[in-house]
């Protein structure tokens, strides 16, 4: 998981960022995308894609990176200006926040399948989360944060739609309850056509 960072720090390029985001594909919420910048040659055992890992595991990665990276952050983009702007610029707008909210400025980026509107050198890695630390860290910093949302915030929000379980993704629970309840102010209207008509 270190192959693409070590190539980078051989160039004597030591802050590299790892950027994913997280809930491209929710009815609900925010995007949510993480930046985390980790010491060179630092080994995190168990990280990987964070939806590969357990709720628990992810947990525990989250305190594990929270306390060893040199600096990471979290950002958001919420339901609003995904409608307005669409979801992959949403996403990418996310990334950016991220990277720029960063304590220790980042010299090189490693992202998750996009390219960041940033003047900073940058590799966008296919299926980066499962082949990259610095960006599967990312992931899970960015999912932990939205999936805490969820269960917390988000939940005593709008208690009826289930955000708490399904965590917003287009699940049976959710769309039944989409249709009883109509959509929340936190719902992505652009999302809902197929399901709601035009909303």
């Amino acid at each position: 998981m270190l192959g693409l960072e070590r190539a980078v720090w051989d160039e004597g390029i030591v802050h590299i960022a790892g950027v994913d985001e997280v809930g491209r594909g929710c009815l609900f919420g925010d995007v949510v995308a993480g930046a985390v910048i980790l010491p060179p040659g630092l080994e995190i055992e168990g990280i990987n894609d964070s939806k590969k890992l357990t709720e628990k595991k992810r947990e525990y990665l989250y305190d594990v990176i929270a306390e060893k990276a040199v600096s990471w952050s979290v950002a958001h983009v919420d339901a609003e200006t995904v409608d307005r702007i669409n979801i992959k610029q949403a996403a990418r707008l996310a990334m950016k926040l991220a990277v720029e909210s960063l304590s220790v400025p980042a010299q090189y980026l490693l992202v998750d399948a996009e390219k960041i509107d940033l003047e900073l050198p940058q590799q966008a890695i296919i299926k980066g989360d499962a082949t990259s630390q610095s960006i599967a860290a990312a992931s899970i910093m960015a999912k932990v944060t939205r999936d805490r949302l969820c269960a917390g915030e988000w939940e005593k929000q709008y208690p009826d739609y289930g955000i708490a379980v399904h965590k917003g993704y287009a699940t049976k629970l959710h769309q039944e309850r989409l249709l009883e309840l109509g959509p929340s102010p936190l719902h992505r209207r652009t999302f809902l056509r197929k399901l709601l008509g035009e909303v």
